[in-house]
C-alpha cells in the first residue's frame, strides 16, 4: 500500500507539477527583455526545451530585434552568441514535432538572422514544409512563400507547387493581406489566365481591407508591376489607402511607392503632392550618407527650388562619405532632375571614378547615359568606362546584356565597337527579341553616323551587320503567331531602324491580328500606332469599334492613350460621332479627379480632331484647376512643364478661334512673347529657295515677308497680300533677314487683323511641309497641321501648302516649273 501511494504521488507529480514548470518558461521567455535573458534561460532549460519552447525563443528574439532602434546589430548580436548554436541544435532536432506554423516561423526567423541558405537546419526545415505543403493553411503559406523568396527561389518547382496549391483554393481565400504576399511570390510562374483571376479576386477582397492596410496595399502594386499590368481600378483603390495613411507612411514606403508608380506608368498629383511634403519634413531628420541618399533621390525629382537647394547644399557636404551605389543613386537623381550643378556632379563622378571597376553592365549603361545627359565631360573618365565596356562585352554571351554594353559603347564620345564588339553581336543574333535586335540597331546607326563623318574604315562591316539586323528582325516577325506575344515585344520599340525597315511588316501583322484586339490591350496598341505615324484605317477603325462596344471594361485612364493616334494622325473613324462621345462619357464622372496634365493633352488632342465637348472645356478653363495644374508644374520635370504649358496654350488658341461661343478668354500673350520673340534660327534650303522665288513672282521682296506672326502666335512661314485685282501689295518696312521674326504688327485680335486691309483684298500664307507634317505612309496632313490650317483661315489668310514630295518631286525638277507652280497657286495661272 505504502509502494503504491508512492507510485502515485510520483505520478501525481509528473503529471500535476509538469505542466505548471512548463507553462512558467514559456511565461519567462515571453517576459523576457534582452537576449541575454533569453539565452541564459536556454542554457539552464536545455534539456528540458520543448518544440513549442524553442518556437517561442525564436519568436521573442524576432520580436525584441525589431523593438531594437539597430536591428542589424542585434541580428549580428544574436547570431554570434555562443547559445544561438543550441537553439540552432534543439530547432534543427524537433522539427518532426513541430506544429505548422512553429516550422515555418522558425525557418522565417532564422533565416532573417542571417543563417545561410545551405545550413543544415534551413534545409531540413524547407524540406519538411515542402513534406508539408498541401495541409497549410493560408497564413503559413504564404510566410513560407516569402522564406523561398528570400533564398530568390522564384523559379524553384517549390514555388511552382505554391502557386498550384494557390489556384486550387483560390475560391475558398477570403484574407487579402496572406493573399497578397503570395501574389508577389508567385507572379514570374503563373499563367496570364491565373494572373486575371488574381486580379479580379483582389478586386471582390478589396473591400473588406481595412483603410490602414498600407502594406497589404503596397504588395498589390507591387505584383501588377512583377506582371507589367497597370490595372487602373486597383491602383486608384491602393492609392486612397496611401492618402489615407499619410501620416504613417515612411521615407522607405514612400520611395517605394513612387518607383512603382513610375514602372507601372501610373501618375497621381495628389500621391506626390503628399509625398513631397512629407518628404520635406523629413529633410533635417536624416544626417547620415545612407539615409539622406535616399531622401535625395526620393524627393529630389519632385522637389521644389527651395527644397532642391537644400538638398544638393547638404549632399555636397557628406559628398566624401558615399558609396558606390549611392554615388549611382545620386547620379541618376541629378538626371531626374534635369540638374547641372557641375561642382556637386564633380564630386558624385570622383566617386564613381574610384569605383568603376565595381560596376554591372547595366549600371555602366546608366552612369554613360546620365554623363551623357548632364554634359559632363572627362576624357580620363570616358576612357576608362570604354575599356572596361570592351573588357565586359568581350566575354559575355547574354543578348540582353551584349546589347547593354554595345548601347554604352555607342553613346560614348568617339562611338566604335570594334572588330570583336561587332562579332559578339553576330553571334547572338539567333537569340534576339526584337527589343534587343532595335538595341543594337540603334547602337550600330550610331556608330555608323560618326564613322560617316571621320571617313572610318569600319562603315563597311557596321552596313553587312546592319542588313544582318533586318533579316534577323523580318524573320522574328513571321515566327510570331498572336497578339500577345507580338505585343510582348513591340511595347517599347521605336527608333530610325525600326521604323525603315520593321514598320511596314509590323503594321501588316497587326492587321492580321486586329480581331484580337479587345478592351484589354486596346490602349498599348493605340500608343504604339502613335508612336509610328504610320496611318492604317484598319487598325484604327478597329480600335474605334473595340472602344464602342466595350467602352464600360475600358478604364478612364486609358481614353486618353486611344484618342492620342486619331489626334496624331487626323483621322476621324466612320462612327466618328459615336466613338468621341462613349469616350467622353466614360470620362465625364472622373472630370474633377483625373491628373491636371491628363485633361490638358485630352482637351489638346481633340482639338486637333475639331471635337470641343463643353464640359471638358470648362473644367480646364477653371480657376481652380489652373492653380491646381500650376501647383503640378512646380513639381515636374522642366521639359515636361514646358510642353504642357505649350498645349495649354495651343488649346486655348483652339478654343478662341473654332469655339467663340464658349466666351473663354485669351490669356496667353505674355507667355507668346517671351517664347517667340527669341531667335528662331536660319530657313532650311527649301525655304530660302522658295522665299526667293515668291520674292521674283511677286515683284520683289517687299511683296514678301518671312517668319510672320499672326494674331494667336501661330508662325507663318511666308505671306503676301494681293488687292482685289489679284496684284501684290508691298510692305511698307521689310525685314529682310532670313528665319529672324520682325516685329508684331498687329495685335491678337481677329477685327483689328482684319481692319488693316483695304477692302477686297486677301492675305496669303505660305506654309512649307516637310515629312513630320505627313503620315509616314501616305502624304496624309497629320492633325497639328491641319489645325493651323484652320486656324489661319479662320484669321483671314487664304492658306498654301507647299509639301516636301510636290517641291521636290521630277515634275518641279527645274526652276521654271517652280515658278510656274507658285503663280499657279498664289494667282491661279500658270506661265505668265
Amino acid at each position: 500500500m505504502i509502494r503504491l501511494r508512492a507510485i502515485c504521488a510520483f505520478t501525481w507529480r509528473v503529471f500535476q507539477f509538469r505542466p505548471v514548470n512548463y507553462e512558467s518558461l514559456t511565461v519567462q521567455i515571453n517576459k523576457c527583455t534582452d537576449i541575454e535573458q533569453i539565452f541564459d534561460l536556454i542554457e539552464r532549460n536545455k534539456a528540458t526545451l520543448s518544440e513549442k519552447q524553442v518556437g517561442c525563443a525564436f519568436n521573442v528574439l524576432w520580436r525584441l530585434g525589431k523593438e531594437n532602434t539597430s536591428l542589424l546589430k542585434t541580428v549580428k548580436d544574436v547570431r554570434h552568441h555562443p547559445q544561438f548554436l543550441t537553439l540552432h541544435n534543439l530547432a534543427t532536432n524537433k522539427i518532426k514535432l513541430m506544429n505548422d506554423k512553429t516550422l515555418v516561423n522558425v525557418l522565417y526567423i532564422t533565416q532573417q538572422f542571417a543563417v545561410e541558405h545551405h545550413d543544415p537546419l534551413i534545409q531540413a526545415l524547407v524540406t519538411e514544409a515542402w513534406e508539408r505543403l498541401e495541409r497549410f493553411d493560408i497564413t503559413v503559406l504564404s510566410t513560407f512563400s516569402t522564406c523561398l523568396a528570400d533564398q530568390h527561389l522564384y523559379f524553384s518547382p517549390l514555388m511552382g507547387k505554391i502557386a498550384g496549391v494557390v489556384n486550387r483554393n483560390l475560391e475558398t481565400i477570403q484574407d487579402l493581406r496572406p493573399l497578397s504576399v503570395l501574389m508577389v511570390n508567385i507572379s514570374s510562374l503563373i499563367s496570364k489566365h491565373f494572373q486575371e483571376q488574381l486580379v479580379n479576386k483582389t478586386e471582390l477582397l478589396f473591400d473588406n481591407l481595412d483603410s490602414s492596410e498600407a502594406n497589404v496595399a503596397r504588395r498589390i502594386i507591387q505584383f501588377l508591376q512583377s506582371i507589367k499590368y497597370s490595372h487602373y481600378p486597383l491602383l486608384e483603390r491602393c492609392n486612397k489607402v496611401f492618402l489615407s495613411n499619410a501620416d504613417h507612411l515612411d521615407l522607405d514606403s514612400i520611395s517605394r511607392i513612387l518607383d512603382l508608380y513610375q514602372l507601372l506608368q501610373f501618375h497621381n498629383f495628389e500621391f506626390i503632392a503628399m509625398a513631397r511634403k512629407r518628404l520635406t519634413e523629413m529633410i533635417p531628420l536624416f544626417n547620415h550618407p545612407a539615409s539622406f541618399v535616399k531622401l535625395f533621390v526620393t524627393l529630389g525629382p519632385i522637389a521644389g527650388p527651395a527644397e532642391k537647394k537644400r538638398l544638393k547644399s547638404t549632399i555636397l557636404m557628406m559628398s566624401e562619405e558615399l558609396t558606390s551605389q549611392q554615388a549611382l543613386a545620386l547620379l541618376g537623381a541629378m538626371e531626374s532632375m534635369e540638374s547641372r550643378n557641375s561642382h556637386l556632379i564633380k564630386k558624385i563622378v570622383s566617386v564613381l571614378h574610384k569605383h568603376l571597376d565595381n560596376y554591372k553592365p547595366v549600371e555602366l549603361l546608366k552612369i554613360t547615359q546620365a554623363l551623357i545627359f548632364l554634359h559632363f565631360q572627362s576624357k580620363e573618365l570616358f576612357v576608362k568606362l570604354r575599356e572596361l565596356l570592351l573588357s565586359y562585352l568581350k566575354d559575355s554571351v547574354v543578348p540582353t546584356e551584349i546589347s547593354i554594353l554595345v548601347s554604352a559603347l555607342s553613346l560614348l564620345p568617339s562611338p566604335r565597337l570594334g572588330e570583336a564588339g561587332m562579332s559578339q553581336i553576330e553571334a547572338v543574333l539567333p537569340q534576339c527579341s526584337l527589343s534587343d535586335l532595335n538595341g543594337f540597331a540603334t547602337s550600330v546607326l550610331r556608330c555608323i553616323q560618326y564613322d560617316h563623318v571621320y571617313l572610318s574604315s569600319s562603315t563597311g562591316r557596321q552596313l553587312k551587320l546592319l542588313q544582318k539586323l533586318d533579316r534577323y528582325g523580318h524573320q522574328r516577325l513571321q515566327q510570331i503567331h498572336n497578339l500577345d506575344g507580338l505585343w510582348l515585344e513591340l511595347k517599347s520599340l521605336k527608333g530610325d531602324w525600326f521604323d525603315e525597315s520593321l514598320l511596314e511588316e509590323t503594321i501588316a501583322t497587326l492587321q492580321h491580328f486586329k480581331d484580337e484586339i479587345n478592351y484589354i490591350n486596346v490602349a498599348g496598341i493605340a500608343s504604339f500606332i502613335s508612336r509610328t505615324n504610320y496611318l492604317s484605317t484598319l487598325l484604327l477603325d478597329r480600335i474605334a469599334s473595340v472602344v464602342v462596344q466595350q467602352i464600360e471594361k475600358i478604364h478612364p485612364f486609358s481614353v486618353l492613350a486611344i484618342i492620342l493616334p486619331f489626334s496624331i494622325l487626323n483621322y476621324d473613324p466612320p462612327q466618328k460621332d459615336e466613338f468621341f462621345g462613349v469616350c467622353m462619357q466614360r470620362l465625364h464622372p472622373y472630370l474633377g479627379i483625373l491628373d491636371p496634365l491628363m485633361l490638358v493633352f485630352l482637351g489638346f488632342y481633340l482639338a486637333t480632331l475639331e471635337y470641343f465637348p463643353e464640359d471638358l472645356l470648362k473644367t480646364i478653363f477653371n480657376i481652380k484647376f489652373l492653380a491646381r495644374l500650376d501647383s503640378q508644374l512646380e513639381i515636374i520635370p522642366s521639359s515636361l512643364c514646358t510642353r504642357v504649358q505649350v498645349r495649354l496654350m495651343e488649346l486655348n488658341r483652339a478654343v478662341c478661334l473654332e469655339c467663340p461661343e464658349f466666351q473663354i478668354p485669351w490669356f496667353h500673350d505674355r507667355m507668346c512673347q517671351q517664347q517667340y520673340n527669341k531667335d528662331i534660327g536660319s530657313m532650311n534650303g527649301a525655304q530660302q529657295q522658295i522665299y526667293k522665288m515668291l520674292a521674283e513672282v511677286l515683284g520683289g521682296i517687299n511683296f514678301v515677308k518671312a517668319s510672320v506672326l499672326s494674331p494667336y502666335y501661330h508662325t507663318v512661314d511666308f505671306e503676301c497680300i494681293l488687292d482685289k485685282r489679284k496684284r501684290p501689295l508691298p510692305y511698307e518696312s521689310h525685314n529682310i533677314t532670313l528665319g529672324k521674326l520682325p516685329r508684331l504688327y498687329w495685335e491678337s485680335n481677329n477685327q483689328t487683323f482684319e481692319s488693316r486691309l483695304p477692302p477686297g483684298t486677301e492675305r496669303i500664307a505660305f506654309e512649307f511641309l516637310d515629312s513630320k507634317a505627313f503620315c509616314t505612309n501616305i502624304p496624309h496632313l497629320k492633325g497639328k497641321s491641319a489645325m493651323k490650317k484652320r486656324h489661319l483661315e479662320i484669321l483671314g489668310y487664304r492658306v498654301i501648302q507647299v509639301p516636301y514630295f510636290e517641291w521636290n518631286s521630277m515634275t518641279l525638277s527645274t526652276k521654271d516649273a517652280r515658278m510656274d507652280y507658285l503663280r499657279e497657286h498664289i494667282f491661279g495661272e500658270g506661265k505668265s
